[in-house]
């Protein structure tokens, strides 16, 4: 199969670059590039690609309005670029629906790897990363993904237990150990967890872990 992506940057010579980097992949095929945030959109609405590339700042409409526009439209998936590290541009790429999040100095082997995983449904956030966003994240009552309360009880008792290990950053293979069970039957899980609660992948489920009260900051 291969993955469609939209590289959005106001910046020439690192969207190009980007694009050449993906392009490259026998899975990948960049189909747009834009230069701001309403062309990026635009583009994705035109294209419908597996997932966006979108730099945070950028001219005419940002990239978090972007994020917002694109998640709420479809189903492709939205990593963010940025030169900045600050954790406000996590929660506000988290609180826009993104999946992912990236300094542009990634790796050429990273940046491909985040395009594949989220595409896979999962979250570009390492799990220690990730528990101390979301503990700052409810602290803050800041919100990145709908309140799950009225179809937690849609949830049988092994999704139950799974939203909890997601919620605490356990990855596919941390999940099977601790569940003993096999990969492909926790692939099963998350999925029909994130189904039942209508989220759009793990950052939205790890976040619903937390303000479903399941998990604590802190835990």
């Amino acid at each position: 199969m291969t993955i469609t992506v939209v590289v959005a940057d106001d910046q020439e010579l690192v969207r190009s670059g980007f694009a050449m980097i993906l392009s490259a992949q026998p899975d990948i095929e960049v189909v747009a590039e834009a230069a701001d945030g309403a062309e990026a959109v635009r583009a994705v609405a035109r294209h419908a690609p597996a997932v966006a590339l979108l730099d945070i700042r950028m001219p005419v409409m940002d990239g978090i309005e972007a994020a917002r526009r694109i998640c709420a439209a479809g189903p492709t998936k939205v990593v963010m670029l940025t030169t900045f590290g600050s954790d406000e541009h996590v929660f506000a790429a988290l609180r826009a629906g993104a999946s992912g999040f990236l300094l542009k100095d990634v790796r050429r082997d990273d940046l491909v790897h985040a395009v594949r995983v989220v595409t896979a449904g999962q979250a570009l956030l390492a799990p220690a990363v990730t528990r101390r966003l979301i503990d700052d994240v409810v602290r803050s009552g800041g919100r990145a993904a709908p309140a799950p309360s009225a179809e937690l009880a849609r949830l049988t008792e092994r999704e139950h237990e799974v939203l909890v290990l997601l919620g605490r950053g356990l990855s596919n293979p941390e999940l099977a150990a601790a569940l003993f069970v096999s990969e492909h039957t926790v692939k099963t899980h998350v999925s029909s967890v994130l189904g039942k609660l209508g989220l759009r992948d793990r950052a939205q489920a790890v976040i619903a872990a937390y303000e479903s009260g399941l998990i604590r900051p802190g835990e």
